[in-house]
């Protein structure tokens, strides 16, 4: 396979990456329909679409800030222009930012209800098909991995074989799917663990597949910005957890 990866239609090349980018968004928000339609939700139609409305402006505002924050170096000398403060973005702020929408909406509304169990799988589902096209974009994506010998270092198009963070990536969702899914068969979980767990894992995972990505801690951070987000996610839920097992231990 030669990267990045084209689909040609005649004279027009399409843009794999923005393809099954769209591709996660459709699948994903239909898989959550699914769901919902066969289970209860608790939450009201109207209630659902201010939680989407706070989760997609945390998700857009937290994955633009943490996308510049990689390289703070370039904050004021952006290269390209201001345009350059539009393009990035990263999953891990989007996830932290769209959390910090939804609980803010939720408490403006008053909605006590756990919201993000139920868009787990879809979330789990979307997250993997977008991978993918970041995996065919190659170098273009800047998610690949550093240089490695292992036998399954991919060429993205550079002449080095580096480490498939993509297929990593989407290796351990399916895995960390598959956990959730077998242990709510043998006893479902509290409300709002489902989430919380998808989140460990995953903010557990980045954290760890960082330390072999190129992107340099900057000078004295000691970790990347995503790095570090990644540490305070997994302090909020430590926190959670732990207030959680003093309330029980209370009752």
């Amino acid at each position: 396979m030669t990267y990045p990866v084209r689909l040609a239609l005649g004279p027009v090349v399409l843009p794999v990456h923005l393809l099954l980018e769209m591709l996660a968004y459709t699948i994903g928000y239909r898989f959550y329909q699914h769901l919902r339609t066969r289970s209860h939700d608790r939450i009201s139609d109207e209630h659902r679409l201010w939680i989407f409305v706070g989760a997609a402006a945390g998700a857009l505002l937290g994955s633009r800030v943490l996308g510049l924050l990689e390289h703070p170096a370039l904050l004021l000398h952006p290269p390209g222009g201001w345009p350059y403060y539009l393009t990035n973005k990263t999953i891990v702020g989007g996830l932290l930012g769209g959390l910090v929408g939804v609980e803010l909406t939720k408490k403006r509304l008053g909605v006590t209800a756990s919201s993000g169990d139920l868009m787990v799988f879809p979330i789990l589902l979307a997250m993997c098909i977008g991978r993918l096209g970041c995996h065919f974009s190659g170098l273009e994506d800047g998610t690949f991995g550093t240089a490695t010998t292992l036998p399954w270092g991919t060429n993205f198009g550079d002449g080095v074989d580096r480490h498939p963070t993509n297929l990593y990536e989407i290796t351990w969702l399916l895995l960390l799917g598959a956990a959730l899914w077998l242990t709510e068969r043998r006893q479902p979980l509290p409300d709002g663990w489902r989430f919380r767990w998808f989140m460990v894992g995953y903010l557990v995972f980045r954290l760890l597949v960082e330390f072999i990505k190129p992107t340099p801690a900057p000078s004295g951070w000691g970790l990347t910005a995503i790095q570090w987000a990644c540490v305070l996610g997994l302090g909020y839920y430590g926190w959670l957890f732990g207030r959680t097992r003093i309330i029980l231990f209370l009752q």
